[in-house]
């Protein structure tokens, strides 16, 4: 990564805003979306899922995901930040022209 690559995301929080988008997506989609492997979605998916960030839920040979909206951030500087919040936030963004 050179100095005008990186970004204020990490590869986890572009996942959780992939997921919360579409929580239909599947783990190809998401890796085209965030620009990593299917495998490092799957692990990252685990982990979000194993925190508590985001429930998966089967339907059918698919998964659907749902973003735990009142979960906080981890951080200590961000943890009065709710998760539904910071993905209104970005979504409200996105939509705007």
């Amino acid at each position: 990564m050179t100095r005008d690559d990186w970004t204020f995301l990490s590869n986890h929080g572009h996942v959780l805003v992939a997921l919360a988008r579409d929580p239909d997506a599947r783990t190809r989609d998401v890796a085209d979306a965030v620009g990593i492997t299917e495998r490092a979605v799957q692990q990252i998916v685990a982990d979000l899922v194993e925190l508590g960030y985001v429930d998966k839920d089967k339907v059918g040979r698919r998964n659907r995901y749902r973003v735990t909206r009142d979960s906080h951030f981890r951080h200590d500087l961000e943890s009065g930040v709710t998760i539904g919040a910071f993905v209104d936030l970005i979504n409200k963004s996105a939509a705007t022209p």
